[in-house]
Protein backbone atom coordinates (compact mmCIF):
# COMPACT_ATOMS: atom_id res chain seq x y z
CA UNK A 1 0.00 0.00 0.00
CA UNK A 2 1.34 3.38 -0.88
CA UNK A 3 0.74 5.21 2.35
CA UNK A 4 1.10 8.66 0.48
CA UNK A 5 -2.39 7.97 -0.78
CA UNK A 6 -3.96 7.00 1.87
CA UNK A 7 -6.10 10.59 2.49
CA UNK A 8 -7.28 9.79 -1.43
CA UNK A 9 -8.46 6.78 -0.90
CA UNK A 10 -10.69 7.64 2.91
CA UNK A 11 -12.03 10.57 0.71
CA UNK A 12 -13.07 7.96 -1.66
CA UNK A 13 -15.03 5.62 0.32
CA UNK A 14 -16.30 8.40 2.50
CA UNK A 15 -18.12 9.80 -0.94
CA UNK A 16 -18.98 6.05 -2.00
CA UNK A 17 -20.90 5.51 1.50
CA UNK A 18 -22.87 9.22 1.62
CA UNK A 19 -23.91 8.74 -1.99
CA UNK A 20 -25.53 5.00 -1.69
CA UNK A 21 -28.41 6.24 -0.25
CA UNK A 22 -29.25 8.55 -3.00
CA UNK A 23 -28.59 5.92 -5.53
CA UNK A 24 -30.80 3.61 -4.24
CA UNK A 25 -33.65 6.08 -4.24
CA UNK A 26 -32.47 7.35 -7.95
CA UNK A 27 -33.35 3.02 -8.90
CA UNK A 28 -29.85 2.08 -9.25
CA UNK A 29 -29.96 -2.13 -7.62
CA UNK A 30 -28.14 -2.26 -4.04
CA UNK A 31 -26.43 -5.40 -5.54
CA UNK A 32 -24.24 -3.33 -8.29
CA UNK A 33 -22.76 -0.51 -5.24
CA UNK A 34 -21.60 -3.47 -3.00
CA UNK A 35 -19.87 -5.32 -5.95
CA UNK A 36 -18.61 -1.90 -6.64
CA UNK A 37 -17.70 -0.97 -3.06
CA UNK A 38 -16.09 -4.45 -2.37
CA UNK A 39 -13.91 -4.44 -5.72
CA UNK A 40 -12.70 -0.82 -4.23
CA UNK A 41 -11.85 -2.22 -1.06
CA UNK A 42 -10.35 -5.38 -2.54
CA UNK A 43 -7.89 -3.03 -4.49
CA UNK A 44 -6.51 -0.82 -1.90
CA UNK A 45 -6.10 -3.42 0.58
CA UNK A 46 -2.53 -4.17 0.82
CA UNK A 47 -2.65 -7.49 1.36
CA UNK A 48 -0.70 -9.62 4.14
CA UNK A 49 3.14 -8.74 4.67
CA UNK A 50 5.70 -11.32 2.58
CA UNK A 51 9.72 -10.74 3.34
CA UNK A 52 11.59 -10.13 0.28
CA UNK A 53 13.09 -13.18 -1.15
CA UNK A 54 17.35 -12.87 -1.55
CA UNK A 55 18.36 -14.71 -4.62
CA UNK A 56 21.96 -16.38 -4.56
CA UNK A 57 24.58 -14.69 -7.01
CA UNK A 58 26.66 -16.97 -9.34
CA UNK A 59 29.92 -14.76 -8.58
CA UNK A 60 33.12 -16.16 -6.88
CA UNK A 61 34.36 -16.16 -3.36
CA UNK A 62 37.52 -14.47 -3.98
CA UNK A 63 38.95 -17.20 -1.15
CA UNK A 64 38.23 -19.92 -3.83
CA UNK A 65 39.96 -18.00 -6.50
CA UNK A 66 43.34 -17.86 -7.82
CA UNK A 67 45.44 -15.21 -6.91
CA UNK A 68 48.98 -14.12 -6.82
CA UNK A 69 51.38 -14.94 -3.67
CA UNK A 70 54.85 -13.91 -3.11
CA UNK A 71 56.94 -17.30 -2.75
CA UNK A 72 60.16 -15.16 -1.69
CA UNK A 73 60.20 -13.43 1.48
CA UNK A 74 62.84 -10.78 -0.01
CA UNK A 75 64.55 -11.34 3.73
CA UNK A 76 66.36 -14.36 3.43
CA UNK A 77 65.88 -18.19 1.60
CA UNK A 78 63.69 -19.58 3.74
CA UNK A 79 61.27 -21.90 1.92
CA UNK A 80 63.56 -22.76 0.01
CA UNK A 81 66.78 -25.68 -0.79
CA UNK A 82 69.89 -24.97 -2.16
CA UNK A 83 71.78 -27.95 -4.56
CA UNK A 84 74.79 -27.40 -6.19
CA UNK A 85 77.22 -30.04 -7.66
CA UNK A 86 79.34 -31.44 -5.82
CA UNK A 87 77.64 -30.92 -2.66
CA UNK A 88 75.16 -31.96 -0.68
CA UNK A 89 71.66 -30.89 -0.32
CA UNK A 90 71.41 -27.88 1.60
CA UNK A 91 75.15 -26.54 1.37
CA UNK A 92 74.82 -23.38 0.08
CA UNK A 93 78.61 -23.40 -0.81
CA UNK A 94 80.25 -19.93 -1.33
CA UNK A 95 77.40 -18.23 -0.18
CA UNK A 96 76.48 -18.66 -4.00
CA UNK A 97 72.57 -17.56 -3.06
CA UNK A 98 71.88 -14.45 -1.32
CA UNK A 99 69.57 -11.90 -0.22
CA UNK A 100 70.22 -8.31 0.18
CA UNK A 101 67.55 -5.25 -0.57
CA UNK A 102 64.88 -7.97 -1.25
CA UNK A 103 66.40 -9.30 -4.28
CA UNK A 104 67.61 -12.99 -4.40
CA UNK A 105 71.38 -13.26 -5.77
CA UNK A 106 73.29 -15.45 -7.59
CA UNK A 107 76.97 -14.60 -7.06
CA UNK A 108 80.60 -16.85 -7.67
CA UNK A 109 82.78 -15.04 -5.45
CA UNK A 110 84.46 -18.20 -3.79
CA UNK A 111 84.35 -19.89 -7.27
CA UNK A 112 87.88 -19.00 -7.79
CA UNK A 113 90.22 -19.77 -9.43
CA UNK A 114 87.88 -22.20 -11.87
CA UNK A 115 84.19 -22.99 -12.09
CA UNK A 116 84.56 -26.62 -12.54
CA UNK A 117 80.93 -27.22 -13.70
CA UNK A 118 79.31 -26.56 -10.19
CA UNK A 119 76.30 -25.93 -11.91
CA UNK A 120 73.45 -25.71 -9.22
CA UNK A 121 69.75 -24.44 -8.18
CA UNK A 122 67.60 -23.18 -5.50
CA UNK A 123 64.99 -25.43 -5.27
CA UNK A 124 61.79 -24.24 -3.95
CA UNK A 125 60.37 -26.45 -1.37
CA UNK A 126 56.64 -27.21 -2.48
CA UNK A 127 55.75 -29.55 -5.67
CA UNK A 128 53.47 -27.74 -8.07
CA UNK A 129 50.90 -29.11 -10.32
CA UNK A 130 48.93 -26.59 -12.00
CA UNK A 131 50.13 -22.68 -11.43
CA UNK A 132 51.49 -19.44 -13.13
CA UNK A 133 54.78 -18.12 -12.22
CA UNK A 134 55.58 -14.60 -12.26
CA UNK A 135 59.16 -12.87 -11.47
CA UNK A 136 61.90 -10.22 -12.65
CA UNK A 137 65.63 -11.31 -13.51
CA UNK A 138 68.58 -9.31 -14.97
CA UNK A 139 71.87 -9.98 -15.60
CA UNK A 140 75.16 -8.48 -14.51
CA UNK A 141 78.86 -8.70 -13.88
CA UNK A 142 81.31 -10.68 -15.55
CA UNK A 143 80.92 -14.74 -16.11
CA UNK A 144 82.96 -16.80 -13.23
CA UNK A 145 86.60 -17.79 -14.75
CA UNK A 146 86.53 -21.38 -16.04
CA UNK A 147 82.88 -21.49 -17.11
CA UNK A 148 81.78 -23.18 -19.97
CA UNK A 149 81.22 -19.79 -22.87
CA UNK A 150 77.48 -20.95 -23.33
CA UNK A 151 77.38 -20.01 -19.18
CA UNK A 152 77.58 -15.92 -20.39
CA UNK A 153 74.57 -14.46 -19.42
CA UNK A 154 72.90 -17.51 -19.15
CA UNK A 155 70.53 -18.75 -16.43
CA UNK A 156 67.48 -20.22 -16.26
CA UNK A 157 64.14 -21.21 -14.62
CA UNK A 158 63.36 -24.92 -14.03
CA UNK A 159 60.07 -26.45 -13.41
CA UNK A 160 58.14 -29.80 -13.74
CA UNK A 161 61.75 -30.78 -12.40
CA UNK A 162 62.86 -34.09 -9.94
CA UNK A 163 62.56 -33.45 -6.25
CA UNK A 164 65.69 -31.82 -5.00
CA UNK A 165 66.47 -34.52 -2.77
CA UNK A 166 66.26 -37.12 -5.57
CA UNK A 167 69.26 -34.95 -7.13
CA UNK A 168 72.64 -37.21 -6.79
CA UNK A 169 75.57 -35.40 -5.23
CA UNK A 170 77.39 -34.90 -8.28
CA UNK A 171 74.40 -34.14 -10.86
CA UNK A 172 74.96 -31.43 -12.89
CA UNK A 173 70.91 -30.65 -13.57
CA UNK A 174 68.13 -32.35 -12.89
CA UNK A 175 65.54 -34.03 -14.66
CA UNK A 176 63.29 -31.14 -15.59
CA UNK A 177 61.62 -28.93 -18.13
CA UNK A 178 63.50 -25.18 -18.21
CA UNK A 179 62.46 -21.67 -19.50
CA UNK A 180 65.99 -20.45 -20.41
CA UNK A 181 67.60 -16.82 -19.96
CA UNK A 182 69.80 -15.30 -22.13
CA UNK A 183 71.04 -11.57 -21.86
CA UNK A 184 72.34 -9.67 -25.13
CA UNK A 185 75.59 -8.84 -25.44
CA UNK A 186 74.71 -5.06 -26.39
CA UNK A 187 74.84 -6.07 -30.00
CA UNK A 188 73.42 -9.42 -31.42
CA UNK A 189 70.46 -11.24 -30.84
CA UNK A 190 70.54 -13.73 -27.88
CA UNK A 191 66.48 -13.73 -27.31
CA UNK A 192 65.40 -15.20 -24.23
CA UNK A 193 63.10 -18.03 -23.02
CA UNK A 194 63.49 -20.82 -24.79
CA UNK A 195 62.32 -24.17 -23.72
CA UNK A 196 65.40 -26.87 -22.80
CA UNK A 197 64.35 -30.22 -22.46
CA UNK A 198 66.10 -32.54 -19.94
CA UNK A 199 65.34 -36.18 -19.89
CA UNK A 200 62.03 -35.00 -21.06
CA UNK A 201 60.42 -34.60 -24.30
CA UNK A 202 57.34 -31.58 -25.53
CA UNK A 203 55.35 -31.04 -28.43
CA UNK A 204 55.99 -27.85 -30.72
CA UNK A 205 53.65 -27.30 -33.05
CA UNK A 206 52.62 -30.78 -32.99
CA UNK A 207 55.67 -32.38 -33.00
CA UNK A 208 58.12 -33.86 -30.96
CA UNK A 209 61.12 -31.41 -29.80
CA UNK A 210 64.24 -32.85 -31.85
CA UNK A 211 66.88 -30.66 -30.10
CA UNK A 212 67.28 -30.40 -26.24
CA UNK A 213 66.60 -26.51 -26.58
CA UNK A 214 63.86 -25.19 -29.08
CA UNK A 215 63.85 -21.20 -29.22
CA UNK A 216 61.25 -19.23 -28.97
CA UNK A 217 58.64 -18.43 -31.53
CA UNK A 218 58.73 -14.47 -30.54
CA UNK A 219 62.53 -14.26 -29.99
CA UNK A 220 63.42 -10.95 -27.71
CA UNK A 221 66.36 -10.12 -26.34
CA UNK A 222 67.67 -7.91 -23.79
CA UNK A 223 70.65 -5.85 -23.78
CA UNK A 224 72.25 -4.63 -20.49
CA UNK A 225 71.43 -4.80 -16.79
CA UNK A 226 67.40 -4.18 -17.07
CA UNK A 227 64.92 -5.87 -15.21
CA UNK A 228 63.01 -8.42 -17.05
CA UNK A 229 59.71 -10.31 -16.30
CA UNK A 230 58.64 -13.45 -17.03
CA UNK A 231 56.04 -15.39 -16.64
CA UNK A 232 55.56 -19.29 -16.94
CA UNK A 233 51.89 -20.89 -17.35
CA UNK A 234 50.77 -24.60 -16.65
CA UNK A 235 47.76 -25.60 -16.98
CA UNK A 236 46.81 -29.20 -17.92
CA UNK A 237 49.03 -30.37 -20.49
CA UNK A 238 49.51 -27.17 -22.17
CA UNK A 239 52.54 -24.52 -20.84
CA UNK A 240 53.25 -21.05 -21.84
CA UNK A 241 56.07 -18.56 -21.80
CA UNK A 242 56.09 -15.33 -21.47
CA UNK A 243 58.46 -12.18 -21.70
CA UNK A 244 57.46 -8.64 -20.80
CA UNK A 245 54.01 -9.78 -20.98
CA UNK A 246 54.05 -11.37 -24.32
CA UNK A 247 53.25 -14.57 -24.98
CA UNK A 248 56.79 -15.52 -26.57
CA UNK A 249 56.42 -19.47 -27.03
CA UNK A 250 54.13 -22.80 -25.92
CA UNK A 251 54.39 -26.30 -26.22
CA UNK A 252 52.13 -29.12 -24.31
CA UNK A 253 52.72 -32.64 -23.29
CA UNK A 254 55.69 -33.06 -21.30
CA UNK A 255 56.94 -36.84 -21.24
CA UNK A 256 60.03 -38.77 -19.66
CA UNK A 257 62.20 -39.73 -21.94
CA UNK A 258 62.73 -43.72 -21.41
CA UNK A 259 66.27 -43.99 -22.76
CA UNK A 260 67.29 -41.42 -20.05
CA UNK A 261 68.83 -43.14 -17.26
CA UNK A 262 67.76 -40.67 -14.29
CA UNK A 263 64.15 -40.28 -16.20
CA UNK A 264 63.51 -43.95 -15.83
CA UNK A 265 63.40 -43.76 -11.82
CA UNK A 266 60.68 -41.58 -12.12
CA UNK A 267 58.59 -43.44 -14.26
CA UNK A 268 55.31 -44.69 -12.93
CA UNK A 269 54.30 -48.27 -14.29
CA UNK A 270 53.83 -47.18 -17.84
CA UNK A 271 52.55 -43.62 -17.06
CA UNK A 272 55.14 -41.25 -18.74
CA UNK A 273 53.08 -37.90 -18.83
CA UNK A 274 54.69 -35.42 -16.87
CA UNK A 275 52.24 -33.63 -14.59
CA UNK A 276 53.37 -31.81 -11.73
CA UNK A 277 57.51 -31.65 -10.10
CA UNK A 278 59.70 -28.71 -8.79
CA UNK A 279 60.60 -25.13 -9.12
CA UNK A 280 64.15 -23.99 -9.34
CA UNK A 281 66.61 -20.78 -9.67
CA UNK A 282 69.45 -21.89 -11.56
CA UNK A 283 73.17 -21.02 -10.89
CA UNK A 284 75.00 -21.31 -14.48
CA UNK A 285 78.17 -19.46 -13.73
CA UNK A 286 76.99 -15.45 -14.65
CA UNK A 287 75.33 -13.48 -11.55
CA UNK A 288 71.97 -12.88 -12.18
CA UNK A 289 69.43 -11.26 -9.55
CA UNK A 290 65.55 -12.09 -9.47
CA UNK A 291 63.28 -10.81 -7.44
CA UNK A 292 59.10 -10.26 -6.87
CA UNK A 293 59.02 -14.22 -7.18
CA UNK A 294 55.38 -14.52 -7.00
CA UNK A 295 52.71 -17.29 -7.80
CA UNK A 296 49.40 -18.26 -8.85
CA UNK A 297 48.04 -21.87 -8.43
CA UNK A 298 45.19 -22.89 -9.85
CA UNK A 299 42.38 -25.67 -8.91
CA UNK A 300 43.76 -29.05 -9.93
CA UNK A 301 41.02 -31.88 -11.08
CA UNK A 302 41.92 -34.66 -8.98
CA UNK A 303 40.90 -37.02 -12.10
CA UNK A 304 44.11 -35.28 -13.63
CA UNK A 305 46.82 -35.96 -10.92
CA UNK A 306 48.26 -39.46 -10.73
CA UNK A 307 48.26 -41.05 -7.61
Amino acid sequence: MNYNNTGQDLYTSFTIFITLPYSIMAGVPMTIHLYTLYFYLLSIWPGPSIPPVHHPTNTLHTSTSPEWTSIFNGKDLKGWSVKIAGYPLGENFGNTFRVKDSILSIRYDAYLPEFKNRFGAIYFDRELTAYRLRLEYRFLGETAPGAPDWGYRDSGVQFHSQPPSTVSQDQQFPVCLEYNLHGGDGSGERPTGEICANGMFVEIEGKRNGSYCTPPTLKKTFHGDQWVTLEIDVTDSLITHYANGEEILHYQNPVYDTVNEVSRKFLNTDELVVRSGYLSLQSNSHPVDFRRIELMEYPVNKNDVQE
